[in-house]
């Protein structure tokens, strides 16, 4: 079996059996896996190699792109925010942006933009993968679009746009980009090893994602009809070309802060776990327990316009249970292109993080990580 590397409680070892196995089976090339449990990290391991070509071992502080799981950081800062008065996401977005309050959007609320129900997946204007490296352009541009639709109660997700979106809101309100934010007041705290924007400092560590072959059901998807709200959102710029753009350092370097964050399961895990324990993380509180009920406030459920499954997002942003995705009534999670996911789950007390390298044709999350997820809860009923 595959080498696994680090530490685990005897009990989980069942999690580290399930990663092993997906190296051995080659649906992994290099991979990390953390679950903490009431505070305690009971399982912090790794194994395989940087590169498909399998030269450099991944290491225990190797850092990978976590595409739209770095989104859960996002929803971190606004609860963060939401709780100390310094945003409302009841809030009109144009209260903090006035500028977004043009061409019918004057109504839309912070919570709306969360909650992928804006109406703003995608931008109007032509795109070139570098235009996500310049805030200024993006935010504008989006600032002077219509929404694409106009019920509030619709999700389309939000896949790149979301984090400008939620990043122009805390810039207005704090004065500081949120990854800054996002580093100061939370990965600096904790000690957590994860960017919204990575320095130059950090690039040795770096694992490159291993893009997925190329998907025709979805070109031709796409194709079909191509004014269709998943044709624009994906297809500006081209989906095709999305995967290799973390090979390049104007991405890594730019905050992007619905996908472009690196990580591993342990920083991951380590940040999320604010959310596992209500706002609380070993004894430091986040927000309050009042602010945390908003996570479950249902804000969308049903069919979404760009992830074609079924979907349900609650107001800060998490992903819910839904057919597409079942979990229990105090669990949220999400996910990132390729594979990566994080599960948090109030009643279990319980943060489950699985981050790699290799991508598959996926949007969030796979069968890797819900295996492991399922190995890490069995684990605690064993």
């Amino acid at each position: 079996m595959a080498e696994i590397k680090g530490t685990y409680n005897e009990k989980f070892a069942g999690v580290a059996e399930s990663l092993s196995q997906s190296l051995d089976a080659g649906t992994d090339v290099g991979a990390s896996v953390c679950v903490i449990h009431k505070g305690e990290v009971v399982v912090d391991i790794w194994g395989g190699y940087k590169e498909e070509a399998k030269i450099n071992e991944w290491q225990e502080d190797t850092l990978v792109n976590v595409w739209s799981t770095t989104k859960t950081m996002t929803f971190l800062v606004s609860l963060m925010l939401h709780d100390r008065g310094v945003i409302n996401i009841n809030d009109p977005v144009a209260k903090y942006w006035p500028e977004f309050a043009q061409n019918g959007k004057s109504d839309i609320t912070v919570k709306n933009i969360l909650s992928h129900t804006a109406g703003l997946p995608g931008w109007d204007v032509e795109l070139k993968p570098e235009d996500y490296a310049n805030w200024d352009f993006c935010v504008e541009e989006l600032a002077k679009q219509s929404p694409w639709w106009s019920d509030r109660k619709q999700s389309g997700y939000h896949a790149i746009s979301q984090g400008y979106l939620i990043g122009e809101v805390v810039r207005r309100a704090t004065g500081t980009t949120i990854g800054q934010f996002f580093k100061q007041e939370v990965a600096d705290v904790l000690g957590a090893d994860f960017y919204i924007g990575l320095p130059e400092s950090e690039e040795g560590r770096v694992s490159l994602v291993i893009p997925p072959p190329p998907s025709p059901e979805l070109a031709a998807a796409l194709l079909a009809d191509p004014t269709s709200i998943a044709a624009r959102t994906f297809g500006n710029p081209k989906w095709s070309e999305a995967a290799i753009m973390p090979h390049n350092r104007w991405w890594r370097a730019a905050e992007i802060p619905a996908a472009g964050g690196h990580g591993n399961a342990k920083s991951v895990a380590t940040v999320q776990s604010i959310i596992a324990n209500k706002g609380d993380y070993n004894g430091k509180r986040f927000f309050s327990e009042k602010t945390n009920e908003l996570i479950f406030e249902t804000q969308a459920k049903g069919m979404d316009l760009n992830l074609g499954v079924d979907s349900h997002f609650g107001g800060a942003g998490y992903g819910l249970s839904s057919a597409t995705v079942p979990l229990g009534p105090a669990s949220c999670y999400w996910g990132g292109y390729g594979g990566s996911i994080i599960t948090m789950d109030q009643d279990l007390g319980i943060t489950v993080s699985y981050m790699m390298n290799k991508m598959l044709n996926t949007v969030v999350g796979d069968s890797r990580g819900g295996n492991i997820g399922i190995a890490a809860v069995t684990a605690l009923f064993s």
